[in-house]
């Protein structure tokens, strides 16, 4: 079957899935692979309830004439995401970074789809699996396209340029994340930046903060390009007003007051804002979007139980978040601060090191409480509680209750340190 032919049949039948949990009537059943599983052997099952076809790559699955053999079913996905993506007359909007990619991708999409018809990566679905399955949600009637991109190794962020063909782009920040993987901050920062690499060479838009030296330097020649400043007046300004502890901020006299915490959260406000005025989006409709956002799925909420006002942070971490994370709870004006901060992972051979210095920097804080949680953490040499699993610390917390105050619980996905919540 040509990509023409499997083109022609996902018109059809406009639904992808890879999860026989998941299928749906019609779908088409893409059976991926991973470490653990071969989708292939699902692929009748897939059938049974109600996909149209399953694609596969291994030729003793292949029980129907429903069932369409191809060399490698990932790559056909990813082909077939590429082709559908040129036959839209969507703009697509592409966004990479260590850090706020999910809140600024979802803050983009409630500004734009103020005016356009949009559709936006679901969740954190952002890798080479992730990207395609987002260009074929595309319908012929989609205007812009947010598509978030995340990468731990370098060439990554290349090779999902070349299947999203992005028409502008956006890096949210360069941070100390996926270090083993990418080897050094450096490696971060030319990973990251394959983004501008892809954009820059096609002619493409470019969005930037020209606050980020970085991004500044590397766009200093090109002219393609729109960014925000608190300083230099050559860029569309926004003026930072503080957190209280919700991130407020004013643009052309309008205050806008946010419902997200942390000076973290102002940059990623800022790219919203700079793109719905790069798209004519009224700046009421900016302020009504910005406003009207909520933080979920443990990013930064502000929760209140059982006597305890809570950061929960918990969706994911690296020493980059992490620090700033502790800045912002810091500065925070409240009544008895306790940290329960869990591992970073993907550090590689940085990891000692870099658990170490967050211990350090939270005790120059002088919090009144700290629990530290996982092997990496429980290493450091510090004076705060700490604790070799999330085991132990619940067993420590039912014999030595929390003294009520306010709490910030964060840590990386792995760690899933919104438990907390059950123990409190």
């Amino acid at each position: 079957m040509t990509m023409e032919e499997l083109h022609a049949l996902f018109l059809e039948h406009p639904t992808i899935c890879t999860d026989t949990r998941k299928i749906t009537e019609n779908c088409l059943f893409f059976a991926l692979k991973g470490p653990n599983f071969n989708g292939n052997a699902f692929a009748q099952q897939a059938l049974d309830k109600g996909a149209s076809f399953a694609i596969i790559d291994e030729e003793e699955f292949k029980t129907s004439e429903r069932s369409i053999l191809c060399n490698d079913v990932l790559g056909t996905l990813q082909e077939l995401a590429s082709h559908h993506r040129s036959h839209c007359k969507a703009k697509i909007i592409s966004l990479t970074g260590s850090n706020g990619k999910t809140t600024t991708k979802e803050l983009i999409n409630a500004v734009i789809s103020k005016k356009y018809r949009t559709i936006a990566t679901q969740g954190n679905l952002n890798n080479h699996i992730g990207v395609p399955l987002t260009l074929l949600s595309i319908k012929e009637d989609t205007e812009i396209a947010i598509v978030e991109m995340g990468a731990n190794h370098k060439k990554e962020i290349e090779s999902l340029c070349d299947i999203a063909q992005p028409d502008f782009g956006y890096i949210t920040n360069f941070g100390k994340a996926h270090l083993e993987g990418f080897g050094s901050v450096e490696g971060v920062i030319q990973g990251k930046s394959e983004l501008y690499d892809y954009l820059t060479s096609h002619n493409k838009y470019v969005f930037l903060n020209a606050d980020d030296e970085i991004q500044k330097e590397k766009l200093a020649g090109y002219t393609k390009k729109m960014g925000f400043s608190t300083r230099d007046h050559h860029f569309y300004n926004i003026k930072f007003l503080g957190v209280a502890p919700y991130v407020s901020l004013e643009v052309e006299g309008t205050r806008i007051n946010t419902h997200l915490v942390g000076k973290y959260n102002f940059p990623n406000c800022c790219a919203a804002i700079l793109m719905g005025k790069y798209f004519n989006v009224p700046l009421e409709d900016i302020k009504s979007a910005i406003e009207g956002y909520q933080p979920q799925n443990n990013r930064s909420q502000i929760l209140t139980k059982n006597g305890f006002d809570i950061v929960l942070d918990a969706y994911n971490a690296n020493p980059t978040s992490m620090k700033a994370a502790l800045e912002n709870f810091s500065l925070m004006d409240a009544q008895r601060k306790t940290l329960i901060i869990g591992d970073m992972f993907e550090l590689g051979n940085t990891a000692s090191e870099e658990h170490q210095a967050i211990a350090d920097f939270a005790k120059q804080l002088n919090f009144d409480e700290g629990y530290l949680v996982g092997e990496n953490f429980f290493s450091t040499n510090t004076s705060f509680h700490k604790f070799p699993s999330f085991d132990d610390l619940q067993e420590h917390l039912s014999n030595h209750p929390l003294k009520k105050g306010t709490l910030l619980i964060k840590g990386s996905r792995g760690m899933a340190l919104e438990r907390v919540l059950d123990i409190l």
